[in-house]
């Protein structure tokens, strides 16, 4: 199963996520791989990830005949109030040239001369967007017209950041990854707005923001009907909605076991049940 943007590029269902896996990072994104995962997820952002370890499991899996284009490769620029001291770009530059420093960084991190999604991590404020967010923007848009990224895309953002971004920019985001919360209705109008504009969703954190549903007695009872467990029933859940999973597990069985949420379907009452079990 895939999920496809407007442009007609096609996503791998299922996405590893590489964040606060510190050392353990380059051992984890190669279980990962061996287990099935062939979409991951990082960021140039040393605060949570570790970019450049993710790029020596890529290696190693270059070595043992993994070629890259089997890979699915999506990384961030993260601004300079994402980063701590140690910026992957000078922290004094415009923003432009911050973009054309980290997206080099992050090819030089990961051994590869094309990323499949380049993600801004975050709009510079929580409302609207500003002036450096469309620099940013721009930037992107050049790598993605100079085909240096096949996609590019935007995380942590708004109904109202997205409406605009979608309205004024002259590439519309092709993914938006944010975290999902069952109380907020899954990100509904976010969802609603990618579903409208052919945009890819990914949604993180979905069992991390979510325990209270994955104790739920619905849930729990799903589980036991299709032989498996609550946190596949939320990914098979989501991957139904049109939403794209994000997993992050360092236990190499629960990597198995997710990638395991395509063999069943939920009903439609299931669905809508999940949909509203947090509100």
């Amino acid at each position: 199963m895939t999920f496809s943007t407007y442009t007609g590029t096609a996503i791998p269902s299922f996405m590893y996520g590489t964040a606060w896996k510190k050392d353990a990072t380059t051992r984890l994104v190669l279980e990962a791989v061996q287990a099935g995962f062939t979409a991951i997820d990082t960021a140039n952002q040393l605060i949570h990830y570790d970019e450049a370890r993710v790029g020596e499991a890529l290696k190693q899996l270059s070595a043992q005949g993994v070629a890259r284009e089997r890979l699915f490769l999506q990384t961030k620029f993260t601004p300079v109030n994402g980063q701590d001291h140690r910026t992957p770009y000078d922290a004094s530059a415009d923003v432009p040239t911050q973009v054309a420093q980290s997206f080099d960084s992050s090819l030089a991190h990961l051994h590869t001369d094309y990323l499949d999604s380049y993600v801004l991590h975050g709009p510079y404020y929580r409302r609207g967007l500003g002036a450096e967010d469309w620099q940013v923007w721009s930037a992107m848009e050049r790598l993605y017209e100079s085909k240096r990224t096949r996609m590019i895309g935007i995380s942590n953002v708004s109904a109202e950041q997205l409406s605009l971004l979608c309205e004024k920019a002259a590439h519309k985001p092709m993914v938006v990854q944010n975290r999902c919360y069952a109380a907020f209705g899954w990100d509904h109008e976010v969802r609603e707005l990618c579903r409208a504009h052919g945009i890819v969703y990914q949604g993180f954190s979905l069992l991390t923001a979510n325990r209270e549903v994955l104790i739920d007695s619905d849930i729990r009872s799903m589980a036991a009907k299709y032989e498996t467990g609550p946190a596949q029933i939320i990914f098979r859940f989501s991957m139904q909605i049109g939403m794209l999973p994000l997993t992050g597990t360092t236990n190499p069985q629960h990597m198995a076991a997710d990638l395991q949420s395509e063999r069943f379907t939920l009903s439609p009452d299931e669905l809508q049940r999940i949909e509203s079990i947090g509100r």
